[in-house]
């Protein structure tokens, strides 16, 4: 009996002693671990390395730059992107880069696009060429339709209205429903505007005895007044003849009433970045990649439309930048 006791009683010291060591383990190692937690907050995280750059390829990335372009929407946005991808792919082959077509909401959109750095060139009218320029300093005009510097608009109005084609102003539009195309159109808005009061004192606001409306787009413009939705309106002429040609209008019912004097309008414009992103002389290069599509790829002048592309300089629209200024559009 007193063996087994004194074995019980060695058993049971030997257990107290093993928990006893476990328990001091345990607790170091929660302090351990608590003290680590506890030092990691304060330590400062190492910063990660730098692997990239910004989409405008200003940083020490070896990912390949993309240049990327856009066209004011003054037709439906979908068909535009269908249109202007096949002139992305001409540029990729004729610069040995990436080029694609990035679609802009509106025309202020594809201004705030170029100012930001997301599109580094545009199809732009000339009114918003002008705000890109004004608002990018080192920006270029660098290609326009062989047709743009004597650009032209046409006031159309339905048969309905008993008016017909003059060469003298149809001030009669001044009583009926009247639709722009976007406030910052140059052939839809601005110029016609300008040759509103130009041939009548007034202003827009003054010869219209009920506010005019802006559609948004050339194609807009001539869908309502060929619905009846207004009766009468100003276009881009190529988008009306175009729609023409394509059966979406009938000149019986959609009447050209008046043709404007020429002015100047559409242009590609360069953003300076381009001379950073893929080297000095690279404006130029893209300038001659632009004008080659008349005798390389003239299937793509449809685009457009035009005739040839040709070289323009900022100082082209040196009159409608203060015709612009004018109506306060650039400031």
């Amino acid at each position: 009996m007193k063996v087994r006791s004194r074995s019980r009683g060695r058993n049971l010291i030997q257990l107290y002693t093993l928990l006893n060591i476990t328990r001091h383990i345990l607790v170091r190692g929660a302090a351990a671990a608590a003290l680590a937690v506890f030092t990691s907050c304060d330590k400062k995280p190492e910063a990660a390395p730098v692997t990239g750059s910004s989409s405008s390829g200003r940083g020490a990335s070896t990912a390949p730059k993309v240049l990327r372009f856009s066209a004011i929407p003054n037709q439906n946005a979908t068909e535009l992107k269908a249109k202007f991808d096949p002139i992305a792919s001409h540029l990729s082959e004729e610069l040995g880069v990436t080029v694609e077509f990035f679609p802009s909401a509106d025309y202020k959109a594809s201004v705030e696009a170029f100012k930001n750095g997301q599109i580094q060139l545009a199809w732009f009218g000339g009114v918003t060429g002008v705000q890109a320029r004004a608002a990018v300093p080192g920006a270029q005009a660098i290609v326009q339709g062989k047709e743009d510097p004597d650009f032209k608009s046409y006031f159309i109005a339905h048969k309905d209205t008993g008016l017909e084609k003059s060469a003298t102003f149809p001030a009669a539009i001044g009583t009926v429903k009247f639709a722009f195309g976007s406030e910052s159109s140059t052939s839809g808005r601005v110029m016609p505007s300008h040759f509103i009061k130009q041939n009548t004192c007034k202003g827009e606001k003054e010869f219209f005895t009920a506010p005019a409306i802006f559609s948004g787009g050339h194609d807009k413009t001539v869908e309502m007044v060929s619905t009846g939705a207004v009766q009468a309106g100003v276009c881009d002429y190529t988008v009306y003849e175009k729609m023409v040609k394509e059966g979406k209008v009938d000149p019986v019912v959609v009447k050209v009433i008046w043709v404007t004097p020429g002015f100047q309008d559409y242009n590609f414009t360069a953003h300076p970045s381009l001379e950073t992103d893929f080297g000095a002389g690279f404006t130029d290069k893209l300038k001659g990649a632009l004008i080659s599509i008349t005798t390389k790829a003239p299937e793509l002048l449809k685009v457009f439309p035009r005739e040839a592309l040709i070289e323009v300089t900022n100082k082209d629209f040196d009159t409608l930048e203060k015709l612009c200024r004018e109506f306060g559009i650039v400031r």
